[in-house]
């Protein structure tokens, strides 16, 4: 029953026949009615919203990640350009290293004086931390940078730059030792003889007391005489008691000598390797003899030259 803006409900009671009344406002029961209504369309939006609102946060941070994983791709591609790199730089360090081992035992019995000049005057350094203690500040950084992977891809250029800053120092070191190994004087100059060696002897000719300041190798007329290391030919031509003689500067201090020859095969200036013919046997000078007399200067002292010569002879190879 409606009666001016108001709701009249009827309760019967078939029973007892007792008839309860109850009078409702229109507005305030339609208003309550639309509130009902409305709650769940309002419960579907907020969650359509929250929804929408949670793909949008995952689209971006989806997007972040590609970006970071495409800066991880090219720093890793960075990385293992890098290790290649190295890698390529050990082996090539490990085959430039490699030494005849009688050219190396002669370098070793070089003065320290030409070896210390070969090298730079460097020398190892001592009394350094091992990697990885943990006293090192190194180690401590690479326990911290766990924490991130950009710190941690960080530290591994770091590392990467000073190791190859290391294998360029020992390449270095390396080129210094093998130009002084192609200029040590290690191959026997002649094929023949030793006839008079270095040192005290009786003089050939006069029969007195002498100084011997090379060695004579004792040979045919014409017999080839070899550069024992590279050099720079200095000197072409007669000079006193050596006759006809060839000096060649091989650099660091060290210098070699032959006298007596007969025929020059080089010139002052020319560029010449271990091995290269550079002359003939001959009796030239004060010679007995067909020979070769050889000495070897390093640091503008006379030395020993058997003690150098640990390679064969030419015709021995």
């Amino acid at each position: 029953m409606k009666t001016s803006g108001r709701y009249t409900v009827l309760v019967a009671d078939r029973s007892s026949g007792v008839v309860r009344r109850a009078t409702v406002p229109v507005r305030p029961a339609a208003v309550a009615a639309c509130l009902v209504l409305a709650t769940p369309i309002l419960i579907g939006m907020g969650a359509a919203w929250k929804t929408y609102s949670s793909v949008g946060d995952l689209r971006a941070s989806h997007q972040a990640l590609e970006i970071e994983n495409a800066n991880y791709r090219e720093a890793t591609e960075a990385l293992a350009g890098q290790i290649a790199s190295l890698q390529s730089a050990i082996a090539d360090l490990g085959d430039r290293s490699a030494l005849d081992p009688n050219l190396a035992r002669a370098m070793n019995r070089l003065p320290a004086i030409v070896k210390s000049r070969a090298m730079g005057g460097t020398a190892p350094v001592v009394g350094a931390r091992a990697a990885g203690s943990q006293q090192d500040p190194t180690y401590a950084k690479t326990l911290s940078a766990l924490a991130s992977p950009d710190d941690t891809f960080g530290l591994l250029r770091t590392l990467l730059d000073s190791l190859q800053s290391r294998l360029h120092v020992v390449a270095r070191n390396v080129e210094r030792r093998n130009a002084l190994a192609a200029a040590t004087p290690s191959m026997w100059p002649s094929y023949g003889w030793l006839s008079s060696t270095w040192g005290p002897r009786r003089d050939p000719i006069t029969g007195g007391a002498d100084y011997h300041s090379g060695l004579d190798i004792a040979g045919e007329r014409g017999e080839p005489v070899y550069a024992t290391a590279a050099g720079t030919v200095r000197h072409v031509g007669r000079q006193g008691a050596y006759g006809n003689l060839i000096v060649i500067d091989h650099g660091f201090g060290l210098e070699t000598r032959y006298g007596h020859l007969l025929k020059y095969l080089v010139k002052p200036g020319a560029k010449v390797q271990r091995g290269d013919v550079i002359a003939q046997v001959g009796a030239t000078g004060r010679a007995t003899g067909y020979h070769l007399h050889y000495e070897v200067v390093a640091n503008d002292r006379l030395i020993n030259p058997l003690q150098l010569l640990t390679q064969p002879k030419p015709r021995d190879r």
